[in-house]
C-alpha cells in the first residue's frame, strides 16, 4: 500500500516510516527538507500521486497562540485539499489526549484546529489521540531551563513510547477510517516532575526541577486531565523500560 506520512522527518515521522517499511508499504516522506511544504502546498501534488492513506504527525514550531492555530490550520488544508485532488481514502491524524480540556496551551490549540479541520474536512478520516511521550518531560524541562533551573508542571500523564504509537498509527493507516479512535496510552500514570528527573540523571544532566504552573501548562491541567478514558488502548512498553534504553545510550 503507498501511504504518504507528513513530518516525515521528525522524530514520530522517522519511526512511523521505519514501521509501515517493515510491514512492506511503500512510504512516501512529506517534509519541507524533502521539498514537500505543507504551508505553501508545494510539491503536496506529486507526493500524493497514487497514494492511498496519510498519517499527519506534523508539529508546529514554537509561537504564540494565534500564529499557531494558523501554521497548523494553513498546513492541514493544503494537506487535506491534496489528499482530495489525489483520490487519498484515508486520512490520520496523530492528536493528544485530553486536547479540549487544556485551554492555556498554545500548541493545544493549534492541534484543535487540525482536529477540526480533519473531521469537517473532504477525506475520511480516523483520528488518534495518544498521551505525552515518555521524552516529554525532560523535553519539557529543556524549554524552561535556564542557569541550572527549570520550572515544569507537576502533571499527572500516562505516557507511551514513541515506537508504540509509530506502530499505532501504521495499523490504523492500512484500516478503514473510524473517526475518532480511542485514546491510545502507555501503561503506567506517571508524574512529570519525576519522569523529568529520572530522565534527567539517566542521560547525565544535571538540574533543579521546580514545579511550578506555567504558560505552557496551567492548573487546567491539573488532576486526571490528561490521563486517558474509558476504553483507552492501553499498549506495552512501560517508562522504566524506556528510561533503561536512556542510561544505555
Amino acid at each position: 500500500m503507498r501511504i504518504a506520512v507528513a513530518g516525515a522527518t521528525g522524530n514520530i515521522g522517522t519511526l512511523t516510516v521505519a514501521a509501515l517499511e517493515t510491514e512492506g508499504h511503500d512510504v512516501v516522506r512529506v517534509s519541507r527538507s524533502l521539498g514537500v511544504d505543507l504551508s505553501t502546498g508545494a510539491g503536496l501534488d506529486e507526493a500524493l500521486t497514487g497514494v492511498a492513506a496519510v498519517i499527519d504527525v506534523t508539529s508546529a514550531p514554537p509561537a504564540d497562540r494565534a500564529e499557531t492555530v494558523a501554521y497548523f490550520g494553513t498546513a492541514t488544508r493544503n494537506l487535506l485539499a491534496a489528499g482530495e485532488r489525489a483520490g487519498v481514502r484515508h486520512h490520520v491524524l496523530l492528536s493528544i489526549v485530553g486536547l479540549d480540556r487544556i485551554e492555556g496551551n498554545a500548541h493545544y490549540a493549534g492541534k484543535r484546529e487540525q482536529e477540526r479541520l480533519v473531521a469537517a474536512g473532504p477525506v475520511p478520516w480516523t483520528i488518534v489521540p495518544a498521551t505525552q511521550f515518555h521524552d516529554f518531560a525532560a523535553m519539557v524541562a529543556s524549554w524552561t531551563e535556564q542557569d541550572g533551573v527549570a520550572p515544569i508542571a507537576p502533571l499527572l500523564v500516562q505516557p507511551i513510547a514513541p515506537q508504540d504509537v509509530a506502530r499505532v498509527l501504521a495499523e490504523v493507516a492500512v484500516g478503514e477510517p473510524r473517526g475518532r479512535y480511542a485514546d491510545v496510552a502507555g501503561p503506567d500514570p506517571q508524574d512529570l516532575v519525576d519522569m523529568a528527573r529520572r530522565t534527567n540523571d539517566a542521560r547525565g544532566h544535571t538540574v533543579k526541577l521546580v514545579p511550578s504552573w506555567s504558560a505552557i501548562f496551567d492548573s487546567s491541567a491539573a488532576g486526571n486531565v490528561l490521563l486517558p478514558g474509558e476504553g483507552a488502548r492501553v499498549m506495552p512498553t512501560t517508562f522504566d523500560e524506556w528510561l533503561a534504553g536512556q542510561r544505555l545510550a
